[in-house]
């Protein structure tokens, strides 16, 4: 019998007919394409499956917008301000459309898997050819045969929240040392602020050998490190009984570095921090979001822990692993917050000194419990909140990489340094980015750095010695 987050899969039938509009499409010649990516890592992910697929049709990335014969959205929701970004972006694009008919514009992801949403896209953009959702990636080789043969408009959005999953499809990495690797998809802790379970689905995990199996390839193409995706990794099981720790055993060692995200604290068992303590490649790092600091809130947002549960976890995950990188997420203005709630969460974030904190002003998403609520926070006393807790956290940032100076940090090197033309760029175990001064180096080096100085979110320092990959 199967376990309720066992994903089923797209069958090989299906999969064989999208094949086929795929040698269809590239038939007709190709082109040039770009995808503008929003939100997260896991839609990161998606956008290099859809390059994958928009490659094997013939499709090549083009070097500027005005080049491109296809131009696909890849939409979050998770926040208003990237659904007004979207709407903004896609319709810059209506003066493009109109001196080249041809191009084909399409709109995917999060975004459209809520309910409305297409249509009003469609209203406000009614050049828009192309809107699917995030179940119904694996179909864009049909849905685009379509558009180009019939230039008709598709629409397809799939609501079924145990939507499968289409294994094997190709992706477009474009090299790296670096790499994303799902292992499930969706949510079930429907936290009452979050729409990601309504417009990704509930959870479905991948069979650890399809993972491990993605792993291993990856590594024989020559990436040094892999990040393990999912909303909630913690609660990752497989009917077999393998669970989290059980996979992270299993792909230990696959590669020189193991990293995942993102974690729920609730999950968060004594076997995983034991796993990574004892761990040859997994990084010790870890983002395990918060939210609050206040009980009264985390209640409210349905997290299902408390500050002190929080705190303990902190303090376990420290004792076995006294270095660990730590990272979070926090919410300021939440319905209902009051001053008392507020000083709870800067009181939290004093006593656990991250090493990072993503701080975001509450975001009202239609469809969540969060969204009746009352007591809505006004934005003046947000922003006030907010600008008090990232100042207090960059203190504590800048207070814990000065504190670095005169160490040296392994360091894998990911390429040339965006700022500097002089200096490579490259992360610690612990996630800490590092500019190298040096010369010579290559993306896939582990480089011994000597730290000298400290940013306000990154290490610099010299190179004492270099072990190629």
């Amino acid at each position: 019998m199967k376990e309720r987050n066992e994903a089923a899969l797209v069958p090989q039938e299906e999969k064989d007919r999208q094949q086929g509009f795929m040698d269809e499409v590239a038939s007709l010649g190709g082109g040039k394409y770009e995808i503008v990516t929003y939100g997260c890592q896991m839609n990161v992910r998606d956008s290099q499956t859809l390059a994958g697929l928009l490659e094997g049709m013939g499709y090549r990335p083009a070097a500027r917008r005005e080049e491109a014969d296809l131009i696909l959205f890849n939409t979050c929701c998770v926040r208003d301000n990237a659904e007004r970004r979207v709407f903004g972006n896609v319709g810059h694009l209506q003066a493009q459309k109109k001196a080249n008919p041809r191009l084909v514009v399409g709109v995917c992801g999060c975004m459209m898997q809520q309910e409305g949403v297409p249509e009003k896209l469609l209203k406000s953009s009614p050049f828009v050819d192309l809107v699917f959702g995030t179940g119904n990636l694996y179909k864009l080789p049909e849905l685009l045969l379509s558009v180009l043969k019939e230039r008709r408009r598709r629409v397809l959005v799939d609501q079924n929240p145990m939507a499968p999953i289409a294994e094997g499809l190709p992706a477009s990495r474009h090299g790296g040392v670096q790499a994303f690797v799902n292992i499930m998809f969706g949510c079930d802790n429907f936290c009452s602020y979050c729409i990601v379970p309504y417009v990704r689905g509930r959870e479905r995990s991948r069979a650890p050998e399809q993972i491990l199996a993605e792993a291993e390839d990856l590594a024989r193409q020559g990436v040094q490190e892999i990040t393990l995706l999912g909303q909630n990794v913690n609660s990752y099981r497989w009917s077999d009984g393998t669970d989290f720790p059980t996979l992270l055993k299993r792909l230990d060692g696959v590669v020189p570095r193991l990293r995942f995200m993102t974690s729920h604290p609730k999950d968060l068992s004594d076997e995983l921090i034991e796993t990574m303590a004892s761990g040859r490649s997994i990084c010790k790092q870890l983002h395990l979001p918060v939210q609050s600091g206040s009980n009264a809130i985390l209640q409210s947002m349905n997290r299902r822990y408390t500050a002190e549960r929080y705190l303990e976890l902190v303090r376990k995950l420290r004792a076995a692993m006294p270095d660990i990188g730590l990272s979070t997420d926090i919410i300021v203005g939440f319905p209902g917050e009051t001053d008392d709630d507020f000083e709870a969460t800067m009181e939290l974030n004093r006593l656990v000194r991250f090493d990072s904190a993503y701080t975001f002003l509450y975001s009202k998403r239609q469809g969540t419990k969060a969204a009746a609520m009352e007591n809505q926070v006004p934005e003046e006393t947000m922003k006030e909140r907010i600008y008090r807790l990232i100042a207090q956290q960059e203190a504590i940032t800048q207070e814990k990489l000065r504190s670095m100076i005169g160490h040296e940090l392994e360091v894998l090197v990911e390429g040339p340094s965006t700022r500097d033309e002089n200096a490579y760029m490259g992360r610690t175990d612990a996630g800490i980015t590092v500019n190298i001064e040096a010369q010579g180096l290559r993306p896939g080096d582990f480089a011994l750095v000597s730290i000298a100085s400290a940013g306000m979110n990154t290490l610099r320092g010299t190179v004492k010695c270099v072990r190629s990959r």
